[in-house]
Parts: structure tokens; C-alpha cells; sequence
């Protein structure tokens, strides 16, 4: 149940919308799939790149196992997350913001609606990201795989960014890219806004769950006063909003 957004104290917190990075707002799918199709080649457990890009978004705790079975996952899951933080480091300079990202997010922040990064990132990536999105001034708040014991699909990730952002559910929005961006928010009571730009298709999302679906970031801001966020800014701070 959506609650007043009243943070510790009885100070009002602005309602949020919840990004994801990869893929929906920098252009970095792609090396995360070549980094993985990389690390299980130099294990032995090779995998095609299609899959590995079906599974991007999820946490390695839950891409793993899904991709090389449990065993596999449990013997070679340290080295394998070694080699693709390596591996995914050596393509760092290629990791850009997709056009109109840093703008979507100075658009929002100018409504007076918090910008909140929950991204199933590790620490060490989200730095890479940031670094690259270049557009701290519009961040309220930054989550990551680190904050959370379970990464999305599991939910736990967007309610550790509304508990950091002092709101509740019923006042923030998600923005992704990927099935589970939309199965995460879904399980955590919140609508997902689904972009394009991380390679999953239109219907997939839908499917999912999606309560809207536009080609990029850039697509977003350009519709963002008829987008489904804008009823955070439309009637307020106590605005409550339903999937």
C-alpha cells in the first residue's frame, strides 16, 4: 500500500523515478556480452551470444546459473565474474550515454522529481558508468548490486532505492531496458517504462509487464509530459501511481 511520502523527522520527499543504466541509458549491452562470451569461452563452458544477451540485466548471481547451470555456476562463478569485470574493463572508452539520456534525466530532476540510479552493476562497474554518464548534478540517489543480497530480478534492488530516496512505492517510477528491469519493479509495486536502446523487444516487454514502451532515452524525454511519469509531477508530491 503506497503510503504519504514523509521521510524520517517528518520531512516531504519528492517522488523518484528509478533509472536503470545499462542499456537504457548508456550503450553498454553489447560489451557485457561480449565480456561474458569471453569469460565462459576461457572456462570451458562456452555460451552463444544470443542467450547471453536474453540474460543481460539480471545479477551474475541469477545469470549464471541460468546460462551454465547451477554446478558450473558454483565452481567457476568467482573466476567468472573476475574475467568479465576484466574483460568488460578493456571496453570502457566505448561505454557512452545514448542521445538524450543526461537530458531526460536534467529534465526530470527540473520537474523536482528525485533521479535515482538502481542498476544491478557492481560497485566497481557503476563507477565506469557514472564516469561515463557525466551527469552527477541531476542524481539524487545511486543503488547497485552491492546494496542488495539478491539483484533483479529480485526486487530488492528498486526497494533499497526507494527506501534511500525516503519515499514509498507508490511514488516512484521505473525506467529499463530488460525483461527483468520489468519483472523486478512488477514484484516491487512499482510501473516500468520500458526503453528499447538494450536490444529486448517491444512485445517481450509488454509481456513482462511494461506500462509503456519507447524507442530510447531520447524517444522518452521527447513524450515525457504525456509519459507515464509525468503523473509524478502532475498533481504534486503525494501523487500515488498505479500500473
Amino acid at each position: 500500500m503506497a503510503q504519504d511520502n514523509e521521510h524520517a523527522g517528518g520531512e516531504r520527499r519528492a517522488p523518484a523515478v528509478l533509472f536503470d543504466i545499462d542499456g537504457t541509458l548508456i550503450d553498454s549491452n553489447y560489451l557485457h556480452v561480449e565480456a561474458w562470451n569471453r569469460a565462459f569461452t576461457a572456462v570451458g563452458h562456452p555460451v552463444d551470444s544470443w542467450r547471453i544477451h536474453r540474460a543481460i540485466g539480471m545479477g551474475s548471481d541469477k545469470l549464471l546459473p541460468a546460462l551454465i547451470g547451477e554446478d558450473a555456476a558454483a565452481r567457476f562463478g568467482d573466476e567468472l565474474r573476475h574475467l568479465h569485470s576484466t574483460y568488460l574493463a578493456e571496453t570502457a572508452s566505448l561505454e557512452r550515454p545514448f542521445a538524450g539520456a543526461r537530458e531526460l534525466l536534467r529534465a526530470v530532476a527540473a520537474h523536482g522529481v528525485q533521479v535515482v540510479l538502481a542498476t544491478s552493476a557492481s560497485p566497481t562497474e557503476l563507477q565506469t558508468l557514472l564516469q561515463a554518464l557525466d551527469c552527477d548534478e541531476s542524481i539524487s540517489v545511486v543503488t547497485s548490486a552491492g546494496d542488495v543480497g539478491e539483484a533483479k530480478p529480485a526486487p530488492d534492488i528498486l526497494q533499497v532505492a526507494v527506501d534511500k530516496a525516503g519515499i514509498s512505492t507508490g511514488q516512484a517510477v521505473m525506467v529499463g531496458d530488460a525483461v527483468w528491469d520489468v519483472e523486478a519493479s512488477k514484484r516491487a509495486g512499482i510501473p516500468c517504462v520500458a526503453v528499447l536502446s538494450g536490444g529486448t523487444g517491444e512485445a517481450a516487454l509488454r509481456d513482462a509487464g511494461a506500462v509503456a514502451v519507447y524507442e530510447d532515452a531520447e524517444a522518452l524525454l521527447g513524450a515525457l509530459d504525456s509519459s507515464p511519469l509525468a503523473a509524478l509531477w502532475g498533481s504534486g508530491t503525494n501523487q500515488t501511481i498505479s500500473g
